[in-house]
């Protein structure tokens, strides 16, 4: 929906319903999307460029203030989208605009610095744990990290350095 500021992005609502007046003024009834920066807590880390919140705040608009459609995905089907065009955001948490509160509460996290997955950012797999990790908190550059075909973390590769010193090998031996 087109904001009254000309800087700002559009703002993303989910019509909820249709309605002309007597004078054939056509209006919506919408629940707004709020983007992080405009939540309590701000934008995070984790937070993707496309990531928006399905809030429990309902308005009634003029439907002249529509400016497009887009497509508001779940997180998981926004992670398989091969191709994500200019109309493509994606939803996982709702928020309460009067309490600031998320549901989820919580999600789960990755990597080292124990962060929520933002699907703006690289993360690697390690191969012996199946953890993913971003290439900085494993002292990797995004290029090396795209040049990888295999990856072991620093605690698989200690196991199984272990296991060898130890007699035990990781693989059958013939």
């Amino acid at each position: 929906m087109r904001p009254s500021d000309t800087g700002k992005p559009p703002y993303v609502a989910r019509v909820e319903k249709i309605e002309a007046d007597s004078r054939n003024n056509v209006k919506v009834r919408v629940r707004w999307y709020y983007r992080p920066e405009e939540s309590l807590g701000g934008r995070r880390q984790f937070h993707g460029a496309k990531e928006l919140f399905l809030s429990d705040h309902y308005d009634v608009q003029s439907a002249h203030t529509i400016e497009g459609k887009c497509i508001v995905h779940s997180f998981k089907n926004y992670t398989k989208l091969e191709d994500v065009g200019a109309e493509d955001y994606y939803c996982r948490f709702e928020y309460k605009a009067a309490t600031g509160a998320f549901t989820p509460d919580r999600v789960a996290v990755y990597c080292k610095c124990e962060m929520p997955y933002n699907p703006d950012d690289l993360m690697v797999q390690c191969e012996g744990c199946k953890d993913w990790y971003h290439p900085a908190c494993v002292d990797m550059t995004i290029e090396e990290a795209k040049m990888l075909d295999h990856f072991v973390c620093s605690e698989c590769s200690e196991d199984d350095l272990k296991r060898s010193q130890n007699g035990f090998h990781p693989s059958p031996v013939s």
